[in-house]
């Protein structure tokens, strides 16, 4: 249960490894956090992230397994966590960039990224919207990327999957209006991570450090979207915006 100033005293992070979520818990006042799950893949990774996550001050840090891709043992897991404990903050922060080369030329592959992206994402979401609902508070993260607010030949199939997952989350959000849960949907550009490296770096990249600071002062304003960093809204506006063969054109240029 959030604290009376509306502190988060717990946090489960859907996709436990995330460097994006970890810093988010990182991010979030220390002096009341009592309680993290990092759901996951069980892996040394994963061990490694609930001892971070004890190091700054979490003593009931845990891991709990969670595949996206089994989407019918969802609903169980997220039951359980819930019934040790209200949930103040679920970060949903899952996914895969895929190869988009691979994705063209073998279809199943493209199926995979689809199936982690969206599909898993769509299934934790709403199992997690109904126990947000049931406890009458809390905040449901979703971490999605301006990949999809419009896709480029480069990476269309994970652009395709953010799309998909970003109008899911705005529905969900409205969906959830007056319950006492929100959705916040957070829409980073290039971030330097394990998914990215060896990627040539976008305009306006920014570190893990920099979407977990966006995001924790985004719930703290009440707010339903966010880019980060900030500019980003601007930018993907007039992209939008942009005849076709001149998107395309623009697009080739930057890789």
């Amino acid at each position: 249960m959030m604290d009376a100033l509306g502190t988060p005293q717990s946090v489960l992070v859907l996709g436990g490894t995330s460097e994006i979520a970890l810093n988010t818990v990182a991010a979030l006042p220390r002096n009341r956090l009592a309680r993290v799950v990092l759901a996951g893949r069980p892996s040394p990774a994963l061990d490694e992230a609930v001892q971070k996550v004890r190091s700054i001050g979490v003593a009931d840090a845990s891991s709990v397994a969670f595949d996206a891709l089994t989407v019918d043992s969802h609903g169980a897991i997220i039951d359980a966590i819930f019934d040790a404990g209200d949930i103040d903050v679920v970060v949903l922060a899952f996914g895969v960039l895929g190869d988009q080369a691979q994705s063209e030329a073998d279809p199943s592959a493209a199926v995979m990224v689809a199936s982690t992206n969206y599909t898993g994402a769509m299934s934790a979401s709403l199992h997690v919207a109904r126990r947000l609902r049931m406890q009458g508070h809390g905040w449901l993260v979703v971490i999605s990327s301006v990949a999809g607010d419009r896709a480029r030949r480069s990476n269309f199939v994970y652009g395709s999957t953010k799309a998909g997952l970003d109008a899911f989350a705005q529905g969900l959000g409205d969906a959830m209006q007056g319950t006492g849960a929100h959705v916040l949907i957070v829409r980073p550009g290039f971030v330097r991570t394990r998914m990215t490296a060896g990627l040539p770096e976008a305009p306006m990249t920014i570190d893990p450090q920099d979407v977990a600071r966006i995001t924790v002062a985004a719930m703290r304003q009440g707010r339903s979207l966010v880019y980060a960093p900030a500019q980003l809204r601007y930018v993907m506006g007039l992209l939008k915006t942009l005849p076709r063969p001149v998107f395309r054109k623009l697009a080739e240029r930057q890789g």
